[in-house]
């Protein structure tokens, strides 16, 4: 893979290489509006999907940063974007181009003051990993085998302008409006702002550690605050397989099981207990050791949970709240999903999505066991979100409602659903967590 010598910027480069991506998506859809003169609507919309979403991948792996961690939590979302995308985005999570050894040694004596050679006794300036905001290197010291995380140059610095100019993009795709969006942009943007500081980011691991160890068949690296900056991380290099490598080679259903069990009571302990969870579930962040454990990776994304927004969100999960209409619409309101200035037919619709949605997507919640290898669970929010992608009903109305909140927690269900599909765990004692 070709290694970046040099990262655009400034707003100038950043901004001069969204619009050149912006030029080429518009000679894809006039090949568009071409094709469909021959070819079928369906085949002639594939062709713009692929070409387009091969062009701005392109253009986010080079810019790195926050356009390339949108990309990421975009590809999560398979039920709302076309396939190509969802394809395409997901290299986010693991095929990125890395920086140049030069540009490494330039970040390091930026930020300690020392060339690595100085920091450890071995140090691999060639990348074991590159991701969205950092990439990963192999070192040693005192006889431990190091994992040093890097923060690319320039990431912090370009977040706010960076979102502004993908702020029109998102608004478009998901047709929100009003000022709900500014609050959704916001927190986005404070979530990427903590992820580009590592300082935060080992303390926040810290306490996960402390928090959880306790939970069976998981396991954590230990970080190391002298060896750490604000853009540079160092902790122990854990051995084992990506939990993606795992999920398609592996046969035995009760190690799945197990590592599902541990993924689940981890999530469950920090949602209800810690009332803070990560908020970044990709199978990235997940290694399988040799002995079949769960080792957790990468605290950068915490969500902390308001009482005022985890109560509401939480009864609306029980089968009894959606048997009760009043009690229902009584926390959709609290949840800001419906609003009293809502139109008869808007508020009716609404109503009527979530409730559906709520009903398929909480079954976990209503069974002491739940089966996450069941396909007919998982076909059915794939049904419900190709649905109502396609609805023009739904493209008519704001979809700008519901708490801040539900962003990333919303992102971390689904990618722990996706997670819990992908290791087919079968058995899962849902509330196992209240008895650690």
């Amino acid at each position: 893979m070709k290694k970046a010598s040099k990262i655009p910027i400034t707003k100038i480069q950043r901004a001069t290489k969204l619009v050149t991506t912006g030029a080429k998506v518009g000679v894809n859809y006039l090949k568009y509006y071409g094709n469909k003169i021959t070819e079928t609507e369906e085949t002639a919309r594939e062709k713009l999907n692929k070409d387009n979403a091969e062009d701005i991948y392109d253009s986010l792996k080079d810019l790195k940063g926050s356009p390339l961690k949108v990309a990421q939590m975009l590809s999560m979302e398979k039920s709302i974007l076309p396939r190509a995308y969802v394809e395409k985005f997901s290299l986010a999570q693991f095929s990125v181009p890395p920086l140049s050894e030069a540009l490494v040694l330039k970040t390091f004596k930026k930020s300690f003051g020392k060339f690595p050679s100085e920091i450890y006794d071995e140090f691999d300036v060639k990348a074991y990993n590159a991701a969205s905001i950092g990439q990963v290197h192999k070192a040693k010291k005192d006889g431990k085998e190091l994992a040093v995380k890097i923060q690319y140059p320039g990431v912090s610095d370009s977040i706010k302008s960076d979102l502004a100019m993908l702020k029109p993009f998102v608004i478009r795709m998901f047709n929100m409006k009003g000022k709900t969006s500014d609050e959704y942009f916001f927190e986005v943007q404070d979530k990427l702002l903590e992820e580009t500081d590592y300082f935060l980011e080992v303390k926040q691991s810290q306490e996960i550690v402390d928090a959880c160890s306790h939970i069976p068949n998981l396991a954590f690296p230990r970080y190391y605050t002298e060896l750490s900056s604000k853009q540079i991380i160092t902790m122990d290099w854990m051995k084992g397989i990506h939990l993606s490598e795992f999920t398609n080679t592996n046969t035995d259903q009760e190690k799945a099981n197990a590592v599902g069990q541990a993924l689940w009571d981890f999530y469950m302990f920090q949602i209800h207990n810690l009332k803070k969870v990560h908020a970044d579930p990709h199978p990235g962040n997940f290694l399988i050791s040799e002995k079949g454990e769960l080792i957790a990776l990468d605290f950068g994304c915490m969500k902390i949970i308001p009482l005022d927004f985890y109560n509401p969100y939480f009864v609306l999960a029980r089968q009894e709240t959606l048997d009760d209409e009043k009690l229902f619409v009584e926390k959709m309101f609290e949840l800001d999903i419906l609003r009293k200035e809502d139109p008869k037919e808007e508020y009716e619709f609404f109503k009527s999505m979530f409730h559906e949605m709520l009903s398929i997507f909480t079954q976990p919640f209503h069974k002491e066991e739940f089966d996450f290898s069941d396909a007919v669970f998982f076909g059915k929010i794939a049904e419900f979100g190709e649905r109502y992608s396609k609805n023009t009903e739904l493209r008519s109305y704001n979809a700008s409602r519901g708490s801040k909140h539900f962003i990333y927690m919303n992102r971390t269900f689904f990618g722990l659903y996706n997670l819990m599909f992908d290791l087919k765990a079968k058995g899962i004692k849902i509330n196992n967590f209240i008895n650690l």
